[in-house]
């Protein structure tokens, strides 16, 4: 599972408009997030937890444009996001956002990293683990 992309994040100053544009263009169907400036974006047939049914797709979200959100960004799967960071910093790389959970944890957790090229990436941990 690590090292693969498995999501994107687009950012927006005004997410309502957002998503009407990206659904109205693409049929997207979005979730927001209770308690989070941030909407799930859908872009194929997924199940009740939101994850694609189909292969050659993946979901997103839309947050509101906000550092370290200010571009479009990839968001790459790993199974330690401490061990990522620490692998990051050894290769070049800086890291913007530590580790952090997604709500209470129970979403997983997300950090971002500029690459060796100043690109603003994303990190995703999934489950509750602390590390």
């Amino acid at each position: 599972m690590s090292g693969k992309v498995g999501h994107f994040e687009i950012p927006a100053d005004n997410p309502e408009r957002a998503r009407k544009f990206y659904g109205g263009v693409f049929s997207w169907h979005f979730t927001e997030m209770p308690g989070m400036d941030y909407t799930m974006v859908g872009t194929g047939p997924a199940n009740e937890q939101g994850m694609p049914t189909e292969p050659g797709y993946i979901g997103g979200g839309i947050g509101k444009r906000a550092s370290p959100l200010e571009h479009p960004v990839v968001t790459i799967i790993v199974e330690d996001l401490a061990k990522a960071e620490k692998d990051i910093e050894k290769h070049g790389g800086k890291i913007i956002q530590r580790k952090k959970p997604i709500g209470d944890g129970s979403m997983g957790f997300t950090g971002y990293f500029k690459d060796s090229e100043g690109n603003t990436v994303g990190l995703y941990q999934a489950g509750t683990q602390q590390s």
